[in-house]
């Protein structure tokens, strides 16, 4: 979690009293964040002829961005402890023109998404100027990812004029003069004299290798930033500046804005009023930053349930008060309340965040102890999970081996190699890191086979088996794929052992009380009439053509295609460098189950149980 230092005297003026160090600690555990250090009897180091004074070192939920600056702790400790008001972030039109970013088509290729926002009026002083510097060296180091999901620049905003461009150009036709230097560059100059630099070097490869880098001018062709990299020195801030430009760029359009919503909240208590920007990408226009609260609901019994209290809705507001939100009863239902999410609380997801905050509220060490005894219950497998072990016990006693092979491999190895084509069904990784993980696999025999490769030293014959998931897309469901577990074997030995395979099968489905017919199926017999399979010739080019067959079920009234089994094609066998014959079942053990159920039923019903 990041750790923040603070003037422990400036915080304590804001807080209205002196603390001990005890008392502090305990007042930092009621609101959920630690005192790490108090510097107050340590050496601090010398900074401009003067002894640094004492800091306190807080460490804050990696979460919290409101509270990485000395802004945002004391605003939300006052907030808590009763002594300030909630704050009205909003946004006041300007007297002119709003001001522009207009965004170029050809940013997409490297950086695509830009956000701004001006601070009208700003008081800085030595302390507020550091604590702006340092609130964006935290996002960066936390939210942002080491700047590759996001960048943040600042300018002097008398400096430049508007309307801003946001482009995309060849290095060498980017030239400016960097922040704090005379010399003017091109963008490959620029990387070669940051590259050995202690501070920026680390940033270099993020565009580094790109044929155009992102670039931010004004309307009369000022370099403002190379992002993610550094600004210009044109528009520098200093401790005079009293209009500050904010532009930030992004990969990720959502972790923009809740950089720009924290940028702005947090130090919009030292200008006359924030002023707004409007950005334009690719034809859509958008003002930034979105200040208003998001809405949303929280459950009543709920939040008692979980904290163990027996609160009133009223009571609950009053709470969530102290956290900063604004809240009420709602008007649909005596069991919920409406709940205002301040913008700069991008952690709140769900009602359970909101019950947490209520609960540190209320005070953690308020809350009544109890054993569990009411919402004790015994834990249990999920079916599908039940049915794995099963058939792995089975296949264990046989006399086969279990492997675990990884769940990612190359798509040559997931289609081409098993001779099969790509049919628009795998999970393909959009940036892979190596040619090996390129895909989610659609079938347990890759990683069968390179076992059986990596293996095949050892003394034949090999047998081995994998009970896992596989994926395949569906853009039907919320998470657009689905995991289906399947059953898989292999023989690897100096005869083909499709005998074996075969008589795997059999006892895997002996087991499953899943009765072998021949013929025409044999319907009216009452012993195969509820769950029976048969196999059927299968010409497929995974395997040696008429040594394959399908694998058909009749479970319910309702017939299955669940697999195939058969002796794999040489041209398989040669992609894999393997020499002897391999003959493998792979099939769907999912319908075996006595009713699938979504993972989200299963846990509605695990929960009832009590």
């Amino acid at each position: 979690m990041p750790t923040i230092s603070v003037d422990k005297a400036a915080l304590f003026k804001e807080l209205g009293r002196e603390y001990t160090t005890e008392e502090f600690d305990e007042l930092c555990f009621e609101f959920g964040i630690e005192l790490d250090e108090d510097t107050t009897n340590s050496e601090r180091p010398i900074v401009d002829g003067k002894q640094e004074p004492p800091q306190l070192k807080i460490e804050i939920p990696a979460n919290r961005y409101d509270l990485l600056c000395f802004e945002g702790i004391s605003l939300m400790l006052n907030i808590f402890l009763g002594r300030k008001s909630l704050p009205n972030y909003r946004l006041v039109p300007p007297q002119g023109e709003l001001e522009t970013i207009i965004v170029k088509e050809d940013t997409a290729r490297i950086r695509p998404y830009v956000s701004g926002a001006i601070l009208r009026n700003v008081t800085f002083d030595q302390a507020r100027y550091d604590s702006f510097i340092a609130l964006q060296d935290k996002l960066h180091q936390n939210l942002a990812r080491q700047r590759t999901l996001v960048s943040i620049g600042t300018h002097d905003l008398d400096t430049i004029k508007g309307p801003f461009t946001y482009e995309a150009l060849p290095p060498k036709d980017i030239r400016f003069v960097p922040l704090n230097q005379t010399k003017e560059m091109d963008g490959e100059e620029l990387m070669t004299f940051y590259e050995k630099d202690k501070h920026l070097g680390r940033y270099l490869h993020i565009i580094r290798d790109s044929p155009v880098y992102p670039v931010i001018y004004d309307s009369r062709r000022v370099v403002c930033s190379l992002p993610p990299i550094i600004n210009g020195n044109h528009s520098k801030i200093t401790l005079n500046t009293k209009n500050v430009f904010i532009e930030i760029t992004a990969l990720d359009k959502t972790k923009l804005e809740i950089v720009n919503k924290i940028m702005v909240t947090m130090f919009s208590q030292y200008t006359a009023e924030p002023f707004t920007i409007v950005s334009e990408h690719n034809n859509e226009t958008r003002v930034v930053p979105d200040l208003s609260p998001r809405t949303t609901q929280a459950e009543v019994s709920y939040i008692n349930q979980c904290c163990g209290l027996n609160l009133s809705p009223e009571e609950i507001c009053r709470l969530l008060k102290r956290m900063a939100y604004n809240a009420k009863p709602s008007n649909e239902s005596p069991n919920l309340i409406d709940v205002d999410v301040p913008p700069t609380r991008a952690d709140v997801l769900h009602q359970a965040d909101i019950m947490e905050d209520v609960a540190i509220a209320y005070g953690f060490n308020e809350l009544p102890r109890s054993f569990p005894s009411k919402s004790g219950t015994i834990a249990q497998p999920l079916p599908v999970n039940k049915l794995s072990d099963i058939i792995r016990t089975e296949a264990a006693m046989a006399g086969w081996s279990e492997v675990l092979p990884l769940i990612l491999c190359s798509h040559d190895e997931n289609f081409a190699w098993l001779n099969r084509k790509d049919d628009g069904q795998a999970v393909k990784l959009a940036n892979p890191k190596t040619l090996e993980f390129q895909v989610v696999r659609t079938s347990l025999l890759p990683g069968l086979l390179k076992t059986i490769r990596e293996n095949k030293h050892h003394t034949v014959p090999i047998k081995v088996f994998e009970v896992s998931d596989v994926a395949f897309k569906d853009l039907s469901l919320e998470r657009k794929s689905r995991n289906e577990r399947h059953f898989a074997a292999a023989w690897y030995g100096k005869t083909s052992g499709f005998e074996v395979v075969h008589g795997l099968l059999d006892r895997i489905m002996a087991m499953l009380k899943c009765t072998f017919v021949t013929g025409e199926k044999n319907l009216d017999n009452p012993a195969v009439a509820n769950s029976h399979y048969w196999i059927e010739e299968l010409d497929d080019p995974t395997y040696l053509p008429g040594h394959a067959a399908s694998i058909h079920v009749r479970i319910g009234g309702k017939e299955h295609v669940i697999g195939a089994l058969g002796i794999l094609h040489p041209s398989v066998l040669e992609k894999y460098d393997l020499k002897y014959p391999v003959s493998t079942l792979e099939m769907n053990i999912e319908v075996f189950l006595p009713k699938k159920k979504n993972e989200s039923a299963m846990r509605n019903d695990r929960s009832n149980s009590k």
